[in-house]
């Protein structure tokens, strides 16, 4: 299997490929211990005895309603095994000219929204939770109060009262919530819809005072051709919108909002290059569904080959992508990871699964692996949508095998669909590169297989000169090549 000059590996993963994260409508939440919220509400008191369950006023570990002594093995019962969230890749395939071929895993085929099942609106999700909070915390004042009243009889007691509600501190903009409360104006909640009505929730940010929004490819893929486009910011006010470009190897798209408004406000673009492993992050989106969600970490990795494909085997993503822990689950896709100075330092874009299903069989959350496109490359590639519509690669003109491997990127003796495997005049051509050849390193970084090559070549623009170690017969041989290009994604 190969591709002709660009890509990055699958990080060593738990039982499933990284995925992009865009989201369908959020799911129902479920109540205490994994039981709807209706059916804990209704469950009543329990008998007379020891500490239970929320809902009991008896046995110790008990069921609700139970007055039972000892503690009950089935309870609380185990959790529901972890649903897959999207599909596997399908076989790589062979482009010419640097395309994406990996079936290491996936998007999973769509990005639909499933409807709502029936008798589970919000509202009434809202009414049962509820309940089940008023339960549970009936219980809990009763018995504090009946604690303090026989507690007050014995001894005085003394309460302290903050001299302001939490509402009235101000708060340095360099916390969390000064960092949020300055960012989150300048992002939107993006819904994309097809013309066959399938659609995804995604999220993006302004980028510049023009009405541009950048977000992931894959969350507005769906609605390149004539579909339905619309961003809402957090003020609830909602614009149409339509892609000026998109990028399916970078994962990047540009949009523009319809009768922009004059008074947006871009958000700092920082440097990724200077991120340092430790860093924290703040990364915004709408995970299923839950627009204007902010969560925090750090940066856990630099530098980490993910590649991402869309279940066909026929589209993939490559990056060199920062690694945090930061929640991100779907619906958080296209969203800005942010440092601690409110500075975006790259484009949420893709987690690690525990599931291999399709996309409507369930989802997937966060387990702390969430990968970010770094902002320096998105940005390059962002203005070149805006100026071109079209995305502009690096390459170095050879195909590469996309097989896993430890040792680096063979380049084939075959090229994608019959072409030379190494492009006549091209960089690897003069260069010296042949059919054969095990590139090992660009420049500094080490190259562990072709996907790897292909993610670290895209991280730099056409033109560049890098420095490529290759083997060759048993030999370790050095080579400076300048990159060409290739426009678009075809």
């Amino acid at each position: 299997m190969s591709t002709e000059n660009e890509g990055t590996a699958v990080p060593p993963a738990p039982s499933a490929p990284p995925v992009p994260v865009d989201a369908p409508a959020a799911p129902a939440p479920q109540g205490p211990y994994g039981q709807d919220a209706q059916v804990q509400a209704a469950q009543g008191e329990g008998a007379s005895g020891g500490a239970g369950h929320p809902g009991d006023s008896g046995g110790a570990g008990g069921h609700p309603g139970n007055s039972s002594s000892a503690p009950d093995p089935s309870w609380p019962p185990p959790p529901p095994p972890a649903t897959p969230s999207y599909g596997d890749g399908g076989a790589g395939s062979s482009y010419g000219d640097g395309g994406a071929g990996y079936g290491a895993g996936g998007w999973g085929s769509s990005y639909q929204q499933p409807a709502p099942k029936p008798g589970r609106g919000r509202s009434g999700l809202v009414v049962a939770i509820l309940a089940a909070a008023l339960l549970a915390g009936g219980l809990g004042g009763g018995l504090g109060y009946t604690l303090a009243k026989n507690n007050d009889e014995n001894s005085g007691s003394t309460t302290v009262s903050a001299s302001t509600s939490g509402g009235d501190l101000k708060r340095d903009p360099g916390t969390v919530a000064g960092v949020a409360a300055k960012a989150l104006p300048s992002t939107v909640t993006i819904e994309a819809e097809s013309n066959s009505g399938e659609g995804g929730t995604g999220t993006g940010f302004v980028f510049d005072k023009q009405g541009h929004i950048v977000t992931n490819n894959h969350v507005v893929a769906g609605a390149v051709d004539g579909g339905k486009l619309t961003a809402t910011f957090p003020s609830g006010k909602k614009y149409d919108a339509e892609v000026v470009g998109h990028a399916q190897g970078y994962d990047v798209a540009v949009v523009k909002l319809k009768n922009a408004p004059s008074d947006l406000k871009p958000l700092t673009l920082g440097d990724s290059e200077k991120v340092a492993v430790g860093d924290a992050t703040i990364a915004i989106g709408a995970p299923f569904g839950l627009s204007d969600t902010v969560t925090t970490g750090i940066i856990s990795a630099k530098n980490r080959p993910v590649a991402s494909s869309d279940g066909s085997g026929s589209q993939a993503s490559y990056m060199s992508a920062l690694q945090t822990d930061a929640s991100i689950n779907p619906g958080n896709s296209g969203g800005p990871l942010l440092d601690a100075q409110g500075n975006v330092i790259g484009i949420n874009s893709a987690i690690q699964s525990t599931g291999n299903g399709g996309f409507g069989t369930g989802q997937s959350g966060s387990i702390g692996l969430g990968f970010a496109i770094p902002i320096n490359q998105a940005e390059y590639v962002a203005q070149e949508l805006i100026k071109t519509g079209k995305p502009v690669y690096a390459k170095i003109g050879a195909s590469v095998s996309l097989d896993d491997s430890s040792d680096g990127a063979q380049i084939t003796d075959q090229g994608a669909g019959g072409a030379a495997p190494v492009e006549p005049g091209g960089p690897a051509a003069k260069a010296g590169l042949k059919p054969g050849d095990v590139i090992t390193k660009l420049d500094d970084r080490v190259i562990d297989s072709g996907p790897t090559l292909i993610g670290e070549i895209w991280t730099h623009k056409p033109g560049d000169k890098v420095t490529i170690t290759y083997e060759r017969g048993g030999k370790q041989q050095t080579v400076d090549v300048t990159l060409g290009s290739r426009t678009g994604d075809n």
